[in-house]
């Protein structure tokens, strides 16, 4: 194969990948639309079961989306306008923007360049009488360094919410999944995802009852019993069609993953044996040692850094090859957060990562043909 032929590869085929499920989904539809129970019914309460069990947690309330996931989970920690919360400048926006809509300030820190998640190191020395809980984020598979949070967290009193919007089945240490370490987890089944639905769709998941019932009721304006409101919630339901979806795909996660950790090695192999690791390509590897982990790096997303960015994306446009940028502006650069008084600068390598990195398709369903041609396209632009 040279790159003068041009295949057809992109970020992400949806289609091929509902394709072997579209039958079972569309009876589980069906079924939805014959009981009538559209709402909080059986599919999201099975739903519920099964996430909780998957993610070994106690308690799993189904929510509207992963960006009301980040909110109802700190609304149940009755974060309030001017309270501190610790989170890293480099994610996706609703990890800043859930702090920020409710008056609170999201206290910002750098990434650790080998994994994309937050400088751990950084942590402790943000800490002030404000500081009421620390966002670690999950980003693109891989749980962040949760021990030495945890560790920081419990030494000052903060509470932990993890954003594993891109994570739901990755591991950390012994066997421990994304979104059962902290005080909340906070899933997104945004239909890119790795466990992705037909619209938007989210859950939380939580160890503590009492923090597994006040999040179910703050799901539903906060109303126990019907139409009477101590506190003060938010419409957060999941739909029971995407609950419907999500029961057939959930069956096939660990398949899935285990799909994706091929093609992560496979392109690794690939790369190196090209000797574009050499050529300023740094690719993506799990750095945490961990023991009992089988889904230790999920891959929701393959980020690698490299030069001449934005023209390799255009290059391997023309060449029929998705790729996508996660995420050009970091919160520091914002301009919605300029009121924070960050300045460029202020986190060199989450800004890095901005400026150089791109992820490439990653989906269970990519085949090895279809790799090999994305790596001989990065060979040849580099040359």
């Amino acid at each position: 194969m040279t790159t003068n032929t041009t295949m057809k590869v992109p970020l992400l085929d949806l289609k091929a990948h509902h394709a072997p499920l579209m039958g079972e989904i569309l009876e589980a539809i069906k079924g939805v639309a014959e009981s009538n129970a559209f709402i909080l019914g059986p599919q999201t309460k099975q739903l519920e079961a099964s996430v909780a069990a998957y993610s070994n947690t106690r308690h799993a309330i189904g929510l509207s989306s992963g960006s009301d996931a980040l909110l109802a989970a700190l609304m149940a920690l009755d974060l309030k306008p001017g309270d501190e919360v610790i989170t890293p400048t480099y994610s996706f926006f609703a990890t800043a923007g859930a702090v920020a809509r409710l008056g609170a300030k999201p206290v910002l820190a750098d990434i650790d360049l080998s994994t994309f998640n937050i400088d751990v190191k950084q942590i402790e020395k943000l800490i002030t009488k404000k500081t009421r809980a620390i966002i670690p984020v999950h980003l693109y598979g891989q749980c962040a360094d949760m021990k030495p949070i945890l560790a920081i967290a419990a030494k000052h009193g903060l509470k932990v919410v993890e954003d594993a919007a891109q994570s739901i089945g990755a591991e950390y240490s012994d066997g421990k999944r994304a979104g059962s370490m902290g005080d909340i987890g906070c899933f997104s089944f945004f239909p890119s995802k790795n466990l992705g639905c037909w619209g938007d769709g989210g859950m939380v998941v939580a160890q503590n009852d009492a923090l597994g019932e006040k999040l179910e009721v703050l799901r539903s304006h906060g109303s126990k019993p019907k139409y009477h409101h101590k506190i003060i919630g938010g419409n957060f339901r999941l739909d029971e069609i995407q609950s419907a979806v999500l029961n057939v795909k959930l069956k096939h996660l660990d398949s899935w993953t285990a799909k994706r950790q091929a093609n992560a090695k496979l392109y690794t192999k690939l790369f190196r044996s090209a000797g574009l690791d050499k050529k300023g390509v740094t690719l993506p590897e799990p750095v945490y040692a961990a023991s009992g982990a089988k889904h230790f790096h999920i891959y929701n997303q393959y980020v690698l850094l490299v030069p001449r960015r934005d023209e390799m994306k255009a290059f391997l446009a023309e060449k029929g090859i998705g790729s996508e940028i996660y995420y050009p502006v970091p919160f520091h650069m914002q301009e919605c957060f300029r009121y924070l008084g960050y300045r460029q600068g202020d986190f060199p390598l989450a800004e890095k990562a901005a400026s150089t990195s791109l992820a490439l398709p990653i989906y269970p369903e990519l085949t090895q043909e279809q790799q090999a041609y994305v790596v001989e396209t990065i060979a040849a632009f580099l040359k």
